[in-house]
Order: C-alpha cells, then structure tokens, then sequence
C-alpha cells in the first residue's frame, strides 16, 4: 500500500514511517521540511495521490489554547479535502487516553475537536488513544519545575515507550478501520511523581520531587483517573526500567 504520515519526521512519525517501509509498504513521510504543510496545504494533493492510508501523528507547534485549536482545525479541514479528493480509504490518527477527561485544558479542548472532525469526515478511521510517553517524563518534570523543586501531582498514570506507540500507529494502518478508539497503554502502572523522580535520579539531576496536591499537570487538576487508560487497552511491552537504561536522553538544546 501507499502511506502517508502526516508528522512523518517527529519522535512517533518517524518510527512509524521505518516500521512501515520495513514491511514492504510505499511510505511517505510528509511534514513541512518534506515540503507537506497540512496548514498552508502545500504539497498535500500530491503526496496523497494514490495514497490507501493516512496517518496523522502532528501535533500543534503551540500549547497555548487559540493556537492549538487553529492548528488541529485548519490541518483538519485541509486533511479531510486532500483525502476525498484522493480517495484515502483509512485515516488513523494519534490521540491521547483521558483527551475528554481534560477539557480543562485549552489544548485538550483542541484535541476533542480533532477527534469530532475526524468522526464527522466521511473518511473511515481509527483513533488511537495513547497514555503520555516514556520520552516525555523529562518534560512533565520541566512543566513542575520551581527553582530547586519540581511539584507535582500523586495521580496515577500508565505510561509508554515511543517504539511501542509506533508499532501501535502502524499496527493500526495496515488494519481495517476501527471506526471507533483503540486505547494503548505501558504495560505497569506508577504514581507521577514517582517516575519522574526515577528519571531525574538516572540523570543525576539535583532537583527535589515534591509530591503536591495542589499541583497541575500542564493546568489540568488529576485525579487517579485522569490519565489512566481503561480495561481493554492493549499494552506494550517495554518496561521503564529497561527503557531507562537503554534509551538515550534527547540532546540538550
């Protein structure tokens, strides 16, 4: 088949578009710096053309409320033309576990819309639900950070590593459309601010844990059900201790 991944480049896009070419599948990574801008639409008639399977791992550049609302519906609006007009049989997209349970948040807000948007294309999909990355603790840490403490919420999450995100996405392309939500999960559950302690003692970083009641996780109050995924979520199968010690940190900018 022919596939193309919108955010084809980033962390997950990227690992889906190798797992994808090394089952034999003709995959197009399409982001801007592959000359594919879901906002502006340049590019996107063409890398569609003749395309089965789209999927859509983008994310919005900002988390502030009005800008990510404008990206998630202007690439929407432009995605779901560019498809009809190529006659996509499947869209998939990436998501998060919890997106309707986090409306406080502006971002959250913007994802429920994506998810809406898709679900009223005429386009069959798959929405696939992830719980919050291994590879994004150390910026859940950054989000608590104040001076020489990091202050966040005791909720319960169930977190992931990247690769099995991706074999999730991919897993999902070469299937029949679910027409509805699949939930991916880590396969152990931790407290928050747990596991990010764990990080920031592997990276040797001074900064002190405070478990606070009080705290936000990126302006959203939790609860121990915020995050966590529900029964029937498949899981995969990297555990954090091995992920820890084996996945390099991002480079430092």
């Amino acid at each position: 088949m022919k596939i193309v991944v919108i955010g084809g480049t980033g962390l997950i896009g990227s690992k889906v578009v190798d797992i994808l070419k090394g089952k034999g599948h003709e995959t197009i990574a399409a982001a801007p710096n592959t000359g594919v801008n879901t906002i502006t639409g340049e590019g996107l008639d063409a890398a569609l053309a003749g395309a089965q399977v789209v999927v859509d791992v983008a994310n919005s550049p900002s988390f502030e409320d009005k800008a990510a609302m404008d990206f998630f519906q202007t690439a929407g609006k432009n995605l779901t033309a560019a498809e009809v007009k190529a006659g996509v049989a499947h869209h998939v997209a990436l998501s998060v576990v919890g997106t309707d349970r986090l409306q406080a948040s502006g971002y959250f807000r913007a994802k429920q819309a994506q998810e809406s948007q898709i679900k009223a294309s005429p386009i069959p999909y798959t929405l696939l639900h992830a719980t919050q990355f291994f590879e994004f603790l150390r910026s859940i840490a950054q989000s608590g950070s104040n001076s020489s403490d990091v202050r966040l919420p005791h909720a319960l999450f169930q977190p992931m590593a990247a690769q099995d995100v991706a074999s999730a996405v991919a897993e999902a392309a070469l299937a029949a459309p679910a027409n509805g939500t699949i939930e991916v999960a880590g396969p152990k559950t931790f407290s928050i601010d747990e596991l990010v302690g764990r990080v920031l003692a592997f990276d040797k970083d001074p900064r002190r844990i405070v478990a606070d009641p009080e705290a936000l996780y990126f302006g959203v109050r939790l609860d121990d059900g915020s995050l966590m995924p529900g029964e029937n979520a498949r899981l995969g199968g990297t555990e954090f201790d091995w992920w820890l010690t084996h996945v390099p940190p991002p480079p430092k900018r």
